[in-house]
């Protein structure tokens, strides 16, 4: 993976010497002060997102005493920020804690002054080019843009990109987004723009509108946010999505509808989302001690299950501590090997792009 590092403004060092003194609490003595604090607040987490029901339940079996109050779960990371945003003289339950955006967010977060610095204890095994230097952004897992299939519905499962445009496949694509607010659309847009060989970033996005443009034009796209539910109903039986929430789908699902997860064969997108703590966290230590949580052997083989690659997983692959049944519950190998890691540039000047263009060139006002 090589992914570009974008650092912000200078910090203050009163707020710097803060976030050495937080990383350097025991995690005993953090949890009394998240204790104290009663509250974690998280948004944009559906469950079956990365594992994430069953990292939430680990923390809260970890760490009792602190409710984790859900928001929004079906929110995009351009809704995360803005709710910092809308929240920053609010201490209520409506202000988010920490936040689980893609990349492209981090670098801008920081920049805007909405996330703060903090360092956990496996710091030094996050990959340096998915992580800020001062420690306001870290990258926590990643995936590669799938396609999953209703085949009660979908005789043909489609290989590629270009096959979606056959007239079979009319009323059934969706995005698993609205590609102007959530990354995992936004993304999406570029794999399909990558697809017909431009570069990621701009011309990768501008190439994906107009894939878009045509598949909308043909009446193949389906301007629904696709999920499990949608894909069951046949509202959207085709849905573009990362592997791992495919593949949970399709637990969830059991068979009804039997469902077909294909990784495309050209433009093979491999997204990394990332996490921060909010510079107005109304439980600063709780969000701590869910950062720790989260990088901690646990929480990394929590988001596993959920078949994420986590941001620890080669240094955990080297020491032995995964297990072998979780590696054989992910896609194959090659799923993974024409993939391609965009820069945080390119992340940005895809994602400038998509959202800046999508009503003009689309014109399909995703819901």
């Amino acid at each position: 993976m090589t992914i570009k590092k974008i650092l912000g403004s200078t910090v203050s060092f009163a707020i710097l010497m803060s976030a050495t003194a937080a990383s350097a609490q025991s995690i005993d003595e953090l949890y009394e002060a998240a204790k104290a604090e009663g509250m974690l607040t998280t948004i944009a987490l559906p469950h079956d997102w990365c594992g994430y029901g069953g990292v939430i339940e680990g923390f809260k079996a970890k760490y009792p005493g602190i409710e984790v109050n859900e928001l929004n779960p079906d929110a995009g990371s351009a809704d995360e920020i803005e709710a910092i945003k809308a929240n920053k003289d609010n201490t209520g339950p409506q202000a988010p804690d920490v936040i689980d955006v893609g990349l492209a967010f981090g670098p801008s977060s920081k920049e805007e002054g909405l996330i703060q610095p903090y360092k956990v204890a496996t710091w030094d095994e996050i990959p340096a080019d998915i992580k800020d230097a001062d420690g306001y952004w870290y990258g926590d897992y990643y995936g590669v843009m799938s396609m999953i299939v209703n085949k009660d519905l979908v005789e043909n499962t489609p290989a590629d990109w270009a096959d979606l445009m056959k007239p079979e496949y009319a009323g059934s694509v969706a995005l698993a987004g609205d590609p102007r607010a959530s990354n995992q659309a936004i993304l999406g847009v570029m794999a399909a723009g990558m697809s017909s060989g431009a570069e990621p970033g701009e011309a990768a996005g501008k190439a994906g509108l107009d894939y878009f443009k045509a598949l909308n034009d043909a009446g193949n796209f389906v301007p629904v946010i696709g999920k499990a539910g949608t894909l069951a109903q046949g509202t959207t039986p085709i849905v573009i999505a990362w592997d791992y929430n495919a593949l949970a789908w399709k637990d969830t699902l059991a068979g009804n509808p039997p469902v077909e997860i294909v990784v495309p064969s050209t433009g093979v997108l491999a997204g990394v989302y990332v996490q921060a703590i909010s510079a107005y966290a109304p439980h600063p230590n709780a969000a701590k001690l869910w950062m720790e949580y989260l990088y901690s052997d646990e929480g990394q083989l929590g988001w596993l299950k959920g078949y994420c690659h986590p941001a620890r997983f080669n240094a955990m692959a080297a020491a032995g501590k995964i297990p072998q049944e979780l590696l054989d519950a992910l896609p194959p190998a090659a799923a993974y090997e024409k993939a391609v890691f965009p820069t945080i540039d390119q992340v940005n000047a895809n994602k400038a792009a998509v959202t800046g263009g999508w009503d003009a060139t689309v014109g399909a006002n995703v819901e």
